[in-house]
């Protein structure tokens, strides 16, 4: 792997307030994406991240919760700590803005504005917001409240020193104008300059006198230093910045920053407060500040008190780390907000990650044991041009993926790499119908085709394994393992044809991602919110929240089911020769589409034993096709054929069906290898 330079990533960092939700958490995994991703793509990665942990919010929490300032952020910053390991974050150091280096550097950089003549006293009155920590005008204010968090505005009147913002406001346009990159993406650098800086900036509050939690001002009893001077200097501060001269070694590879990550409703401090600071110390600017958009819980942002929060190790927890992963950096758009709901999240499980990759790699490494005994072989053989044409394609899209994710990366639209990384997964998928190697297995003239087809699928699966690895390194390395063979460099993903000839796959496939059952995972969210809600009632003053009436009865959810009171029989008794005329058989579904003139209808192509059959199933409400590709199902095959929306349906797929009318697909035991073709008896 070529050495592309040194890479400097940050975070924001996590306010010590309380526990972290999803939206919060979103941006480490963003971030720690992007840095694994660096490291694969050659550079000398260093990431930041860590807790943010002064201010009057703080101070306020402690006294209620009958705790010191220091052992209150004690306790949280631990627990973000926790929740950053949990995600897998590579980070390279953890800061904390009460760490003693952070602290001595935030002195002597006050100490310094001071001296220049960049910070002056004097009296402070008007509008604050503690959750924020921010002051606001009359004229942002959103309905009286505060126009990011939505909470109460105060008035505030207390002795401050102030930062003269409007010395550096025009050599910080300027900057901003010959680099159109400083500020990403372009809607944030067009708020900043037309909301903010040309209108003309007010002098900015940095330091405190009505409250203690902070780090002291030393030439001036009963002040501490602002919050977001002492937060937002932990970017330097943390790889060895020293206001006197003497920085460390980290400090000189590393700065200026490549990427500063943030949430987009903190863009302000970061593109116009932060430069002016570094303006101030005569250090380099940033090279670019993201302000990504919100993760928002069903289309709303997440609050305790609405009960609406979603935790990263609730998620964890239920869908395993990848998953999550996957989802947030799949379903975040660029510059829009994002959309997270515990059923969308089972969603992109099934149809992505069970469905696409799961099957994908599942039925690789079982169809390389049933016709090789695991042995791998590129035999190079294509008996026909359109064996020839359809492995030139596979081939093309394989070794030209990666330059479509660099470019996306470069730009970092992460969820249309991970988009494009995927679209090379059902490249290979396709690939299997196209090739369908259970046919050629039954000619022993085409088993050099065979091999060659199912060695590109290997070699397929490791060029897109090495790319989603950085998105999802527990699931690549399982991969991995699974073929046994090591990482890709990402220098070699334009060449195909890499993967050792002879080299043998494992004889035991794991499943990598389970299909979900919606209707199961919701019991267990249920118990979630329900904990939640009552812990918000109990803050606020309230009762819990009631339990179900009839938990304990017979014949309700007690046993983890919903009641029901659906009779065993209604229809007439039959005898074993009325049963045994139907020919139910196990099918495997190979590609599927939505019937253009149906709302309800689904079109598969079943493989059932040496035949595929058309088969029209009004199951397109509970099953998107995509989700249908690779499913065993059970298929009467003896059924007269029927006309449907114009097309003729050759069979029927077998579905389980409650009283509220939901569906489910009957399938035989995922674990069983039981083959297409088998009679159900």
């Amino acid at each position: 792997m070529s050495n592309k330079g040194k890479y400097y990533i940050t975070t924001a960092i996590a306010y010590t307030s309380g526990k972290p939700h999803i939206g919060n958490c979103y941006e480490i995994m963003l971030a720690d994406s992007i840095a694994r991703y660096k490291r694969a793509d050659g550079y000398d990665v260093h990431f930041l991240t860590g807790s943010d942990e002064h201010g009057q919010k703080i101070q306020q929490k402690a006294e209620a919760a009958g705790k010191t300032p220091k052992q209150f952020v004690d306790e949280v910053a631990g627990e973000i700590k926790r929740l950053w390991d949990m995600m897998g974050t590579s980070y390279d150091r953890f800061i904390r803005t009460t760490d003693e280096d952070h602290e001595r550097q935030i002195k002597k950089m006050f100490k310094k504005f001071y001296d220049q003549g960049d910070i002056y006293k004097g009296e402070y009155n008007g509008l604050y917001c503690t959750a924020c920590e921010g002051y606001y005008t009359e004229s942002q204010l959103v309905d009286g409240r505060c126009p990011v968090c939505g909470g109460p505005i105060h008035e505030e009147h207390e002795e401050a020193y102030f930062f003269k913002m409007s010395k550096y406001a025009d050599r910080l346009i300027e900057h901003i104008n010959t680099h159109p990159e400083f500020i990403q993406p372009v809607s944030r650098r067009n708020e900043m300059m037309n909301n903010f800086l040309l209108p003309g900036l007010q002098d900015l509050c940095v330091s405190r006198s009505s409250f203690t939690w902070g780090i002291p001002v030393d030439f001036a009893p009963g002040h501490v230093v602002y919050v977001w001077l002492d937060a937002l200097s932990n970017y330097i501060t943390g790889i060895g910045y020293d206001v006197d001269g003497n920085c460390g070694e980290l400090y000189k590879k590393y700065w200026p920053a490549d990427l500063h990550l943030i949430g987009k409703d903190i863009i302000r401090f970061h593109t116009i407060y932060w430069p002016i600071f570094l303006m101030a110390l005569g250090v380099p600017l940033p090279k670019q500040v993201f302000g990504h958009p919100w993760l928002l819980q069903g289309g709303e942002k997440m609050s305790k008190s609405k009960g609406n929060v979603i935790y990263v190790d609730d998620l964890i927890d239920i869908f395993g780390l990848d998953a999550v992963r996957y989802f947030c950096m799949h379903e975040m758009p660029y510059e829009n907000d994002g959309v997270i709901t515990w059923e969308l999240v089972v969603e992109r499980v099934n149809s992505d990650l069970a469905n696409t990759l799961g099957n994908l790699v599942n039925r690789t490494i079982a169809m390389s044991n049933k016709y090789f005994g695991g042995v791998v072989e590129n035999k190079n053989c294509a008996l026909t041009d359109h064996d020839r044409e359809v492995d030139e394609d596979l081939k093309k899209v394989a070794t030209g993926t990666y330059a479509i994710v660099e470019k996306r990366m470069e730009e970092l639209r992460v969820a249309d790499a991970l988009t494009d990384i995927f679209n090379l997964f059902k490249r290979l998928n396709k690939y299997i119908d196209e090739t369908e190697p259970w046919v050629l297995a039954k000619d022993e003239e085409k088993k050099d085709r065979l091999s060659t087809v199912l060695y590109n699928l290997i070699e397929g699966i490791c060029i897109g394994t090495a790319m989603v690895a950085p998105f999802m390194p527990t699931t690549a390395e399982r991969i991995l393992k699974q073929l046994n063979t090591q990482n890709r460099s990402f220098d070699s993903l334009d060449t195909f044809g890499l993967y050792p000839s002879g080299n043998r796959v494992t004889d035991k496939p794991e499943i990598l991602f389970a299909r979900l059952d919606w209707e199961e995972v919701k019991k267990k969210v249920d118990v979630i919110m329900e904990k939640q809600r009552n812990a918000a009632a109990a803050a606020a003053g309230e009762a819990p929240a009631a339990k179900n009436a009839a938990a304990g009865e017979a014949g309700t959810a007690a046993e983890g089911g919903e009641e029901n009171d659906v009779p065993a029989q209604t229809k007439p008794e039959v005898g074993i020769d009325d049963f045994v005329k139907l020919e139910i058989r196990v099918g495997e579904v190979i590609a599927c589409e939505a019937v253009e003139k149906s709302k309800k209808l689904l079109c598969s192509k079943v493989r059932i034993g040496n035949e595929t059959r058309q088969i029209l199933s009004g199951i397109r409400k509970y099953y998107a096709p995509e989700e249908m590709v690779g499913k065993k199902v059970c298929v009467i095959t003896n059924l007269k054929p029927a006309k449907l929306a114009g097309l003729e349906s050759q069979g029927m797929i077998l579905c389980a069906e409650d009283k509220e009318g939901r569906l489910a697909l009957i399938a035989p035991e995922a674990e069983k290898e039981i083959l297409p073709g088998a009679e159900v008896q």
